[in-house]
């Protein structure tokens, strides 16, 4: 899926598959480019081509202000990856992404590329592309939904026909739950997918904090006040409630992103600028 406008043209990467090389102006009908989202903010940090200059711009604002963003976004991918790699190990083979934002790089249908994967997001622009990339792909699909209406979720066709929840599933939650506010109840929407979940089935969860910046924080959440999507961090002890309807805790529980199982010490870093906290829980 090449998506930009014509008049926002951003070049793509050599690596671009599919209607993204043949049809360079290609967007979906639906996309606002009038407000940053932060699926495509993410995919900028990330390094990414698919953002729009309106992404840009806000993703910009908040650099200026918190340049650990980008080491955010690339470490909240990096324990993406291994919790998938330990899933796999675990003996899962189906995986259920929510608020996936745009299948970039590390997706988890490329690091499990035997699993079946499910990705979930409300996003025109991470939906279209997500669509395009795994067209002809019968073992995943993307499917655009409200990831705190779980019924909507689960009950989605694509989901049903992918998924089998009488076996063990992987849940992902990574970097999405911070933009859910208590009034929603994010710790409820985890519950309901719990309740969902065969035995042996475990959950992944990344979620932002303003803990150890809390000045600097607070600016860009007024940054994203302006975007598509609020922002909500929370503490650790807020994370871990987040999970409390799971029963067991992965060593070594609720720990910064780059903590979580590093694959090399050397990975780790200051743990305080991944700005997020990361929880691996299972269903026994």
């Amino acid at each position: 899926m090449a998506w930009t406008a014509r008049h926002d043209r951003h070049p793509a990467g050599a690596g671009q598959r599919g209607q993204w090389a043949l049809d360079p102006d290609w967007r979906p009908a639906e996309v606002d480019i009038t407000r940053a989202s932060v699926a495509r903010m993410y995919d900028y940090y990330l390094g990414g081509s698919h953002n729009f200059a309106v992404d840009r711009q806000r993703a910009a604002e908040v650099l200026v202000v918190l340049p650990q963003a980008r080491v955010f976004a690339r470490q909240n991918r990096a324990f993406l990856r291994r919790a998938v790699r330990y899933f796999v190990a675990q003996g899962i083979q189906q995986f259920l992404d929510l608020g996936a934002g745009l299948p970039t790089v590390g997706a988890a249908h490329e690091v499990a590329v035997e699993c079946r994967v499910v990705y979930v997001d409300d996003e025109p622009t991470a939906v279209a592309h997500g669509q395009l990339l795994l067209a002809g792909n019968p073992l995943a699909a993307c499917v655009q939904a409200d990831i705190t209406r779980p019924d909507e979720v689960l009950d989605h066709p694509d989901t049903q026909r992918i998924l089998d929840f009488d076996q063990p599933l992987g849940v992902l939650l990574c970097a999405v739950l911070h933009f859910v506010p208590d009034e929603r109840g994010p710790a409820g929407v985890v519950r309901a997918y719990r309740e969902a979940l065969a035995p042996g089935s475990m959950l992944a969860l990344s979620h932002a904090t303003a803990t150890d910046y809390p000045d600097l924080l607070a600016e860009v959440v007024d940054t994203y006040r302006v975007t598509q999507n609020q922002a909500y961090p929370r503490t650790r002890a807020e994370v871990t409630g987040l999970v409390a309807s799971f029963e067991q805790l992965v060593w070594p529980g609720v720990v910064y992103t780059p903590e979580w199982r590093p694959e090399h010490v050397a990975d780790i870093g200051d743990p305080t600028e991944s700005l997020a906290y990361a929880v691996v829980a299972t269903c026994p």
